[in-house]
């Protein structure tokens, strides 16, 4: 009981620091929550003016549809800018047990998984315009109208572009476990026929389901993959964490106490 307590004691300074992110986070996320919600109808106005489908017809099926999609809207902008705020906060959570290379090497990761989150968001969302528009013209060719329900298009469209752009992330996370010495490049060499399997999996399961759409969304993440082990190949090198944050949190409270 008494280590117990002890180990309670020394990781509660963690636990202080997560509490405190979580608090800003959720207030983060309120605020945007709102504002989504309230720019629903202007937001929704732009996004079927670019997408331009002229032939389909996009309709409501209940009068009070609306409603509920300007809480997806703002359930999804609330999330979109939480990402770099929970990125940050992980940064700043981890830093003091870095080394002075290692920090700046993690600070170039920030914008780099915002620029993996844009470009894997718009090109899901590109491969989506292309397949809707697809499967519009041939709907037309067979005689069939096109009404598409205005909620269930909207979700397709950024529920798939946003897990696309959070896969995108992968590279980052293996390198930080490449990092944290849990894996290794060799691993992901030979391992490469599962990650491969499991990318053709996971992304199958996104809308749409036409083969040519799947291969398109699969090609990028298979070249991440081996972009990864490429630049982690030479650059091996393992943090050694936990310590060095433990020793330098704590040090700092007890200067704190002093």
């Amino acid at each position: 009981m008494e280590e117990l307590n002890k180990n309670i004691k020394k990781y509660l300074p963690f636990l202080e620091d997560l509490r405190g992110l979580l608090f800003r986070g959720v207030i983060l996320f309120a605020i945007f929550f709102v504002a989504g919600f309230f720019f629903a109808g202007t937001i929704l106005k732009k996004i079927l003016d670019f997408v331009h489908l002229d032939e389909v017809t996009i309709a409501a099926s209940s009068p009070f549809q609306f409603i509920e999609i300007a809480m997806d809207f703002g359930f999804f902008l609330a999330i979109i800018v939480c990402i770099p705020y929970i990125i940050y906060s992980f940064y700043s959570f981890i830093v003091p047990a870095l080394t002075k290379n290692e920090q700046i090497k993690l600070l170039k990761s920030i914008p780099l998984s915002v620029v993996l989150f844009i470009v894997g968001f718009s090109y899901g969302f590109f491969i989506l315009n292309y397949a809707l528009k697809a499967l519009a013209s041939i709907n037309i060719g067979l005689g069939i109208a096109n009404f598409w329900n205005v909620g269930q298009f909207l979700s397709q469209i950024f529920i798939t572009s946003a897990l696309l752009g959070l896969i995108f992330q992968f590279p980052l996370l293996l390198t930080l476990l490449i990092k944290l010495g849990i894996i290794t490049p060799e691993t992901l060499k030979n391992q490469r026929r599962v990650a491969y399997f499991l990318m053709f999996s996971l992304t199958a399961l996104l809308p749409p389901t036409d083969i040519l759409s799947l291969v398109a969304m699969v090609l990028p993440l298979v070249l991440l993959y081996e972009v990864t082990i490429l630049l982690n190949k030479n650059k091996y090198h393992v943090w050694t964490l936990e310590p060095r944050r433990a020793e330098l949190k704590l040090s700092s409270i007890e200067r704190e106490q002093v």
